[in-house]
């Protein structure tokens, strides 16, 4: 089964190289699936046993489907972030370069990995905003072919090369778009044409760099998974999957999506923002729910936060804890933090290694060493905004923040075969007495 998911997963991978294409593919599917998109700015109309979706920013999504009987509904939610570390091209973006080269002018966005951009085909994909008559409308575009390249300098020129380098994304990251034959405004014509526009129509854009390299299964019986993007596409595919196949009940189950999560959560579209709270409010109380019943429904709902986590790496050993390490191939992670910065409690982490269980995947265990400061997520981000019962999880990977990811080819399946158990329980507490039924 799980080498028809990593071929599904792999073809949802490359229909995604930016957060825009994410949602944009995420909704094709939940399309397919029946789900209605509702538009904030719209009253909206909800109904028992519907399915509906929200997209905010083009970059961020939330789905529901409710369940069949009005009553005292829960939220189950999963959580996950459409966004990784890569290069924004700015504004005006040509530099010349003594008349013979132009590069383009770009910077980071989020913690990437800077040596592993340079000598491979790059190109362009995201977002732009064009005008039609007296409206601004999104177009969403992917130049699908290898237009640019980061060059290195070459040995005999930085002999400190192999020896520890810092890089200035300013000076050392720039990509190469042309030679002395390229015309000025050639980078923004042949975005246009990409997307189908003219260029004069070109009113602004949200443009960002990407790999051409295809994501590829290798390993003595292709057990790994290398890729641009499985933080965190891995865990919004799986959550996706076990969402659609989860069984209706007397819950709300929600799917969400959210973008900017490597630079901080702190916009209109991320997990730090009201959207997932004033949404949560919106949809209760079209089912006929009142600010009391909304109360309730909170202490009764939980959420996932699914983000991948660091595997034991075979160089370095050392970087892990000594016993609440992971491994690809082996199961979803529980990851938990004494600071908080993932919201795994001894409740929660008891109640998904049961779920987990119960649904026939393995489970791991991540701690961060104690002498080492780890990344956060979205997870205490969101129930800062609105309070919920909740646990980090994740996939083990290797290169987090690469352009070139690895991870292994069966947790993918086991993330959907647990979270299709999740999306068909539902989640109790009377009096103190918590459970996952």
């Amino acid at each position: 089964m799980y080498k028809k998911t990593i071929h599904d997963f792999i073809t949802f991978l490359k229909d995604c190289p930016t957060a825009f294409h994410t949602v944009k593919r995420i909704s094709e599917i939940l399309e397919e699936q029946g789900y209605k998109r509702l538009w904030e700015s719209s009253r909206w109309e909800v109904q028992p046993e519907g399915k509906y979706y929200i997209i905010r920013n083009d970059s961020s999504l939330i789905a529901f489907h409710t369940g069949p009987v009005p009553g005292r509904w829960n939220f189950q939610i999963a959580a996950s972030h459409s966004d990784s570390p890569t290069f924004k091209i700015k504004e005006c973006p040509e530099l010349e370069v003594r008349g013979k080269y132009i590069q383009l002018n770009t910077e980071g966005y989020g913690g990437m990995l800077c040596s592993t951009w340079f000598d491979r085909p790059l190109s362009v994909a995201g977002r732009l905003i064009v005008k039609e008559g007296e409206h601004f409308v999104s177009r969403i575009v992917k130049v699908d072919r290898d237009l640019l390249l980061i060059p290195s300098v070459a040995i005999h020129m930085n002999r400190n090369a192999n020896e520890g380098f810092a890089y200035n994304k300013q000076i050392d990251l720039l990509p190469l778009f042309g030679g002395q034959t390229a015309e000025k405004g050639a980078f923004l014509k042949q975005i246009a044409e990409a997307a189908g526009v003219a260029a004069e129509e070109i009113r602004g854009s949200d443009l960002y760099l990407y790999s051409r390299q295809e994501p590829a299964l290798w390993g003595a019986e292709e057990e790994f998974i290398s890729a641009q993007r499985l933080d965190d596409l891995q865990c919004v595919y799986g959550t996706l999957q076990g969402f659609l196949q989860g069984r209706p009940n007397d819950s709300v189950h929600v799917f969400a999506c959210f973008d900017s999560e490597e630079v901080g959560s702190r916009t209109r579209q991320g997990a730090d923002s009201a959207f997932l709270s004033d949404i949560l409010r919106r949809f209760h109380g079209c089912l006929g729910g009142t600010q009391e019943s909304f109360f309730q429904a909170l202490s009764e709902s939980f959420l996932v936060s699914a983000d991948n986590a660091h595997a034991v790496h075979p160089n370095h050993p050392e970087k892990s804890d000594p016993k609440n390490c992971v491994y690809m191939n082996e199961g979803i992670v529980i990851k938990s933090h004494a600071g908080q910065k993932y919201i795994s409690d001894g409740v929660s982490i008891a109640l998904f290694s049961e779920l987990c269980k119960k649904a026939g995947a393995p489970v791991q265990f991540f701690a961060n060493r104690s002498d080492m400061a780890g990344g956060s997520t979205l997870g205490n981000l969101a129930i800062s905004k609105i309070p919920l019962y909740g646990v980090d999880i994740g996939l083990p990977q290797l290169a987090m923040h690469s352009v070139c990811e690895t991870a292994g080819v069966k947790d993918t399946d086991d993330l959907i075969r647990v979270m299709k158990a999740f999306y068909s329980s539902r989640f109790r507490e009377t009096k103190g007495k918590i459970a996952l039924c």
